[in-house]
């Protein structure tokens, strides 16, 4: 992880999706979205079967991001996602899968 400077009004999205999200394209999909959106952060499974995001960039495209997880076209099937947000650290330069 390489750090990338945060842009004035950037935010950190830390967001947990539970539901029917692993073994069904849900980080590579997320991946995707991600980079369409031009943020930066990771996505990687948990071993509890739940999906851990780490998003930052300007709000309004991790809000875009937010929405997209919480939409009928996420992969998998989403139950819930928690959710919190912060001041971006500036601690990723892409978005990563692990």
């Amino acid at each position: 992880m390489t750090s990338g400077s945060p842009q004035r009004g950037d935010v950190r999205l830390s967001a947990r999706v539970f539901g029917v999200v692993q073994g069904v394209g849900f980080r590579f999909w997320t991946m995707g979205k991600a980079d369409e959106l031009s943020l930066r952060g990771v996505v990687k499974n948990l071993d509890d079967g739940s999906v851990s995001i780490v998003a930052e960039g300007p709000e309004e495209r991790v809000q875009e991001l937010l929405d997209w997880l919480r939409s009928a076209n996420a992969p998998g099937r989403v139950e819930r996602v928690e959710e919190s947000f912060s001041p971006a650290e500036g601690s990723y330069r892409d978005f990563r899968a692990r």
